[in-house]
């Protein structure tokens, strides 16, 4: 289908009734997962067990199956690798933290930074597309389902209005959780590599949370809830483009932001727990060593 990318902001009103009552139930929740990472004091813990989880379901959306086994059997400081999906998961949790370090050193996520989450995730550097014939098919059917920019001058321009979407606050009053659901759709529409996209356009969405500073770290798990709900996710995706259908798939975001937030939550609460059992275990076994 033809689908003509707006450039942003867009000019319609998404402050409805049901997205806003939506809008305050998702900041309350992240608000209590930004509130409670502080409980674990070394955080490169969280992060390296939250990205590993956010990189495996992120991958699985993309049909990357890996399991648990295959993941903690890999040894990651030597790079070796129990499977060729548990290395794809790898550099999916290896590109989320570079681009957790480079937002926090610069406080700005720009199409280069984007440009290097892809070349990590994808382990080449073919950058933004170049030649003509890439289309979204459905993988029962090979029907083509969205065609998107094919010129490499069309596709840089509407990065770079993406870009400037993301960085410049000015540009759009719009709440930052409704301008990610945005940013998120306007990526995946432009559809900028050959590969990796969708796991891209992931990656961004919590960097932007960071960004914006409605979280301190990238422990939002939000690729759990887009897997379990993988056909509405790519049925939204594609009403925006043939119906203008914003207010359903902001709403779908929204509660994706809002149910990953209180089940991440009760993950680094257990993730807690599991330490001080430990603390306790050693304790007891070990208590001439022990240091608290």
């Amino acid at each position: 289908m033809d689908y003509k990318i707006p450039l942003l902001p867009l000019s319609i009103d998404l402050e409805t009734k049901p997205i806003l009552k939506k809008l305050t139930q998702a900041h309350k929740a992240l608000a209590e997962l930004k509130g409670v990472t502080g409980i674990i004091p070394n955080q490169n813990i969280l992060i390296n067990t939250l990205s590993l989880q956010e990189a495996k379901d992120s991958s699985a959306i993309e049909n990357i199956i890996t399991t648990h086994d295959e993941l903690y059997t890999s040894n990651f400081f030597t790079k070796t690798f129990t499977s060729s999906a548990a290395k794809e998961v790898y550099n999916y949790a290896l590109a989320l933290r570079k681009g957790f370090e480079y937002v926090k050193e610069k406080h700005l996520l720009t199409s280069t930074s984007i440009l290097e989450i892809q070349q990590v995730i994808e382990s080449n550097s073919a950058g933004f597309r170049r030649l003509p014939g890439t289309s979204l098919k459905n993988g029962h059917t090979g029907e083509v389902i969205y065609t998107p920019p094919q010129d490499h001058q069309e596709i840089l321009r509407l990065m770079q209005n993406l870009e400037q979407f993301i960085n410049n606050d000015p540009l759009s009053a719009q709440d930052p959780l409704i301008k990610m659901a945005i940013i998120h759709h306007q990526f995946e529409s432009i559809h900028s590599f050959y590969d990796g996209n969708g796991r891209t356009g992931r990656i961004i969405n919590i960097l932007y949370l960071v960004k914006q500073k409605l979280l301190d770290s990238p422990v939002l798990y939000l690729s759990r809830y887009i897997n379990q709900k993988k056909h509405l996710y790519y049925k939204l995706l594609q009403s925006v483009r043939e119906d203008n259908s914003w207010e359903d798939w902001i709403l779908y975001m929204l509660q994706a932001i809002e149910d990953t937030s209180y089940e991440t939550i009760y993950l680094i609460q257990e993730i807690k727990n599991l330490m001080q059992s430990y603390k306790h275990r050693i304790r007891e076994t070990l208590p001439k060593i022990y240091s608290q």
